[in-house]
């Protein structure tokens, strides 16, 4: 972390702060929304096999959403825990420091613009079942 100035660090943190409460809030929201709809199920309210089918997609997507803000908030978690341990804002592939530029955009990056682009290319269809 040497590369990056206090300030930067500590507007950094605070925006990956912020973010994380955000993403608990929209959480918190989702899962109150989920709880409703099945309160709703419950109660016999769907009224047909297509209002049926449209509340389980529904009901999917706030899942999807839920999954996809848990994730993002790990991410967050463990740049915090960089932060803290020092060595945020370090590649861990080349362990040269990632640019204040990128990290501000993309805050719980891991690695700079080069080594990433390098994973993504050898790594972006990992997983994928081919012909």
């Amino acid at each position: 972390m040497k590369h990056l100035k206090h300030s930067q660090i500590a507007h950094l943190d605070r925006a990956l702060e912020a973010r994380g409460r955000e993403l608990r809030e929209e959480i918190r929201q989702l899962l109150l929304q989920s709880d409703q709809q099945h309160h709703r199920d419950l109660a016999g309210m769907v009224g047909d096999m297509g209002d049926e089918s449209v509340a389980n997609m529904l009901a999917d997507l706030d899942a999807a959403f839920i999954d996809r803000h848990v994730h993002e908030l790990r991410e967050i978690e463990a740049a915090r825990g960089r932060l803290v341990a020092g060595s945020y804002g370090i590649c861990v592939d080349c362990r040269d420091g990632i640019d204040v530029k990128r990290l501000e955009a993309y805050p719980t990056t891991v690695r700079c613009a080069r080594c990433a682009t390098v994973h993504e290319k050898t790594h972006a269809h990992e997983g994928t079942p081919t012909l």
